[in-house]
């Protein structure tokens, strides 16, 4: 079992990983229930802050790695040719994944049904135990006291 877990680790990338989760959140509502339609007001509102909030956070977690110009793929951490810690990186460890992880809350808003909120669940516990930890060891082996530093200053997520 051990041995297919780490099997897992820097398979699949994160953006896939989003997709599927938005998928299965999708199929599950429809299975227990009809999904809603967008709703009017307040719901709807929070939908559209969630996804502004959730494109802004990736947009800036993509755009801080290409002015230091290091690798954003990230299924190959140990290819980061610096340690990005300005900017959104001073609130989280990983702003893409928060951003993706914000995405799925809105479309679990959106579709209405709290089974749906299983999603972002499951996408974060995944990304953490088969991404972030293995990246984390990947820029650990890089960047050694600086990163331990860095760990100790900003979270993981928020």
């Amino acid at each position: 079992m051990n041995r297919l877990l780490a099997w897992l680790e820097h398979k699949v990338p994160p953006p896939v990983v989003g997709v599927v989760t938005a998928a299965a959140m999708w199929w599950l509502v429809s299975t227990v229930g009809q999904v809603a339609t967008p709703g009017q007001g307040l719901r709807a509102w929070l939908v559209g802050v969630l996804v502004a909030v959730g494109l802004a956070i990736d947009l800036a977690g993509l755009l801080a790695f290409r002015a230091h110009r290091t690798t954003f793929n990230p299924l190959r951490p140990e290819r980061a040719s610096s340690l990005v810690s300005t900017g959104v990186y001073r609130i989280t460890r990983n702003p893409m994944y928060l951003g993706m992880a914000t995405l799925l809350l809105a479309w679990a808003l959106y579709l209405g049904n709290w089974q749906a909120l299983a999603g972002p669940l499951a996408y974060v516990l995944y990304l953490t135990r088969f991404q972030i930890g293995p990246e984390e060891r990947a820029l650990l082996a890089l960047f050694g006291d600086e990163y331990r530093q860095y760990m100790a200053r900003v979270r993981r997520w928020l």
